[in-house]
């Protein structure tokens, strides 16, 4: 059932792919130099913290964790990024990769072999399965207008953004 209605959710949602020249949401951090660790609770449809507020040129690690019953995706990107990337994700729930309450992760790969996109293998990502954990480090150093949201279908238009305050 919930798949259905993700399914017509993303079918009557449509999306502009515009490519954003000065991307600036930073970069993938190194473990050595993280200046601190905020831990992340995806419920559904909203994040715990829903606000984030981050030093220029601080090292975060994002402990995350999907406390819901669906799928979700901590992305760190702007606006304009989270709605290309949207088509990829539509795409993986079009290939059954991407369900409701799981991913099949065989299938992910082999897709990915054709592809790349297919993969979910983004540094400032993590696609997780309820009651997964996953981890980013992000310098965010030349970064501006950063949100972060869940693009599985349906989950970005219905709210689930935190905002970043960058200082």
């Amino acid at each position: 059932m919930l798949r259905l209605f993700l399914t017509i959710v993303f079918t009557l949602i449509s999306y502009n792919s515009y490519a954003d020249k000065n991307m600036m949401i930073g970069s993938l951090g190194k473990s050595e130099e993280v200046n601190r660790t905020i831990k992340v609770i995806m419920y559904d449809n909203y994040y715990e913290p829903s606000k984030f507020n981050i030093k220029s040129g601080e090292t975060i690690k994002f402990e995350v964790v999907n406390a819901g019953e669906l799928v979700h995706e901590f992305n760190i990107a702007n606006a304009m990024m989270h709605k290309k990337h949207q088509p990829e994700m539509e795409k993986m729930v079009e290939n059954e990769i991407l369900l409701a309450d799981s991913i099949d992760k065989e299938k992910m790969k082999k897709m990915a072999k054709m592809d790349k996109s297919m993969g979910h293998s983004h540094s400032n990502s993590v696609l997780l399965e309820p009651n997964e954990k996953g981890d980013i480090v992000w310098k965010f150093e030349n970064a501006m207008n950063i949100e972060i949201a869940c693009n599985v279908p349906g989950h970005y238009q219905i709210g689930m953004i935190a905002k970043v305050d960058i200082k």
